[in-house]
């Protein structure tokens, strides 16, 4: 018996290895610095999965989102409701049969899915987890400033060769993309017949490969990534040399001030306008925190008391400085203008909040035009078919008319190694064609309300992962053939997307959390508040004129050349800190670059340039 249970015990592996493959092979599984493991999880525990399954139609969706972004398409601004779009990439019903066909085999049966239904998330046991997805094992982490807990894989997970086998690269947008199919002709391979186990569950009837058109797209929400951590940062108070005009750093009244808003820049309160802001990682904001901001520095202007619309659970924990920062600006730059706050505590859950948000995005029919996010993380800490996915889904927003705003990053160039070799570091989401990236600013005297220069934190470069987008070629192609102070070009990917596409201030802000002012923040997630306020501000003007509102804003953009932006022309931001480069990345300069983009806000003029139908 011993022999026999060794040989069906070999068989069983050799059967495994050939029915099964690796989905995330570039996905980096090493502990990032301020984690530690508690162990192994309870494997009766209970955490959430989220598939996300293959889309049609991509290559047309790429076409509509162009059509209604474009201010010269007769389809401009003639956007897609969420019905529209789920009947594009819905996926096909022999996909669907299929999924849950498995799932269901596995004994997962507390599944849900969206309205667009390319997202099914399940919750299981522990148990049942490490058995549906072959060589995971499920761990506690805890880390982060917030001591954050995870539940994540240390070692990479194996799906059903059966669910995504051959990579599909002819019907997909970049010509690269990370579908998975069986074809009808697979090189012989409709003969062999897998009676291995699919998880925990025995194929029966042995399914030939031909038959399982199997569309998964062969990632699975969080089980390898870590949350990031927050830059944002409190800087020490620069010196002062005199009294006489200065200001103590970077308020409302400041803000309104640089971009040209008056008192009478508000929300009317008379239209459907919404705007709207998301928090990860058990940042939470408080009303009181609210409250006070508002009395301390809003007083000029007329403004909201509180917050329209929480969506999610919000936390009862400490105010976060980060979720406190994105409230309180997004709500005194868009000033009197609902506003919409996502919350995605993260805590306990297999899944990353990123995800659950892209899960809410597409299931809302109804949603604010103005979303702006300060999260971020390194591409080269992604896989590729989980940047893509995520890509997918802001080209779904964008087709939807919905403007999404995130930081740049607070790393400058950002700095890695590989092969002994330096590179620049881009930052996912900020590096995505679909949406407005946000670069930040300083004051060049940190004390009156001057000109700007660039903050040497602003993240900025050229993405890895995704190709120039067609709106943006003439720009980048000018600043790369007239700027003096480019780094060696084996640093950074020339034919990349290419960030930030716009900035604002990014240095020296109030804040009041946990019902204390705190001054001197600074990162790209102050600057990017503040510029989708001013959005949702133009966004009133347009709807009050019959426009519909701005979408998706690069095409235009670039269009229109940075039209209606302060150009900012000095200051480099930091980068590899070697004898090549000594820690200097990109530089600004006249037009479009990769350290502020196209430039700030001069509201009366910026207003003017977008209110054109």
């Amino acid at each position: 018996m011993g022999l026999r249970a060794c040989l069906l015990g070999l068989l069983a592996l050799i059967v495994s290895a050939k029915c099964s493959y690796s989905p995330e092979p570039d996905q980096r599984r090493t502990l990032p610095p301020g984690w530690v493991s508690l162990g192994r999880a309870d494997p009766e525990e209970e955490l959430s999965l989220t598939f996300a399954l293959r889309q049609q139609n991509l290559e047309r969706l790429s076409e509509l989102v162009q059509a209604v972004s474009d201010p010269g398409s007769p389809r401009y601004g003639k956007y897609l409701s969420l019905e529209d779009v789920a009947e594009l990439v819905r996926p096909s019903p022999l996909t669907l049969r299929t999924v849950q066909k498995w799932l269901l085999a596995a004994g997962a049966r507390n599944c849900h899915s969206v309205i667009t239904q390319d997202f099914l998330t399940c919750w299981m046991s522990v148990r049942q987890a490490e058995l549906l997805l072959s060589g995971s094992e499920f761990h506690r982490y805890v880390g982060g400033p917030a001591e954050t807990h995870v539940v994540r894989s240390p070692h990479p997970y194996q799906l059903p060769k059966a669910l995504a086998s051959h990579v599909d690269f002819g019907n997909t947008l970049w010509g690269w993309w990370g579908w998975w199919g069986w074809g009808r002709q697979s090189q012989g391979l409709e003969k062999f017949r897998c009676h291995g186990r699919l998880g925990r569950s025995v194929v029966k009837g042995g399914w030939s490969l031909k038959d399982l058109r199997l569309d998964l797209l062969p990632t699975v929400g969080g089980l390898h990534r870590f949350p990031p951590t927050s830059s944002l940062r409190q800087r020490p108070a620069p010196q002062v040399a005199g009294a006489v005009g200065l200001h103590l750093g970077v308020t409302p009244s400041v803000l309104r001030k640089r971009y040209n808003l008056t008192a009478q820049d508000v929300g009317s309160g008379t239209t459907n306008n919404s705007q709207a802001c998301a928090q990860f990682l058990e940042q939470y904001f408080h009303d009181s925190d609210l409250a006070k901001f508002m009395h301390l520095f809003g007083g000029t202007f007329a403004h909201q008391a509180s917050v329209a619309h929480v969506v999610g659970q919000q936390g009862r924990g400490r105010a976060g400085i980060e979720a406190s920062l994105d409230v309180e600006y997004l709500m005194s730059a868009g000033a009197n203008i609902s506003t919409w706050v996502y919350s995605n505590p993260g805590r306990h859950e297999s899944q990353e909040p990123f995800l659950q948000w892209l899960l809410l995005l597409s299931n809302e029919s109804a949603l604010p035009p103005v979303h702006t996010i300060s999260y971020g993380d390194d591409e080269d800490s992604l896989s590729s078919a989980y940047m893509q996915r995520v890509n997918a889904e802001f080209m779904k927003a964008a087709a939807r008319g919905l403007t999404l705003l995130f930081a740049s990053g607070d790393s400058g160039a950002g700095c890695w190694s590989t092969s002994g070799r330096h590179q620049f570091r881009p930052s996912f989401p900020a590096s995505s064609p679909y949406v407005t990236t946000v670069g930040g600013t300083s004051f060049q005297n940190p004390f009156q309300v001057t000109s700007e220069i660039v903050d040497y934190i602003s993240g900025g470069g050229f993405s890895n992962v995704f190709p120039q987008p067609s709106y943006q070629e003439k720009a980048v192609a000018q600043f790369l053939s007239s700027s003096p102070h480019l780094p060696p070009s084996s640093y950074f990917n020339a034919s990349g997307r290419a960030y930030p596409d716009v900035a604002a201030l990014s240095d020296g802000y109030w804040v009041v959390s946990n019902h204390v002012p705190i001054p001197w923040v600074s990162g790209t997630s102050a600057s990017t508040p503040v510029f989708g306020g001013i959005l949702s501000l133009i966004n009133e003007h347009r709807i009050l004129s019959g426009h519909p509102p701005l979408g998706f804003l690069n095409p235009r953009l670039y269009q229109q050349r940075g039209a209606g932006l302060f150009d900012v022309t000095h200051g480099c931001h930091e980068s590899c800190l070697n004898e090549e480069v000594q820690g200097q990345g990109f530089c600004a300069g006249p037009g479009w670059d990769p350290v502020t983009g196209w430039g700030t806000p001069n509201f009366p003029a910026l207003l003017k340039t977008l209110m054109n139908p």
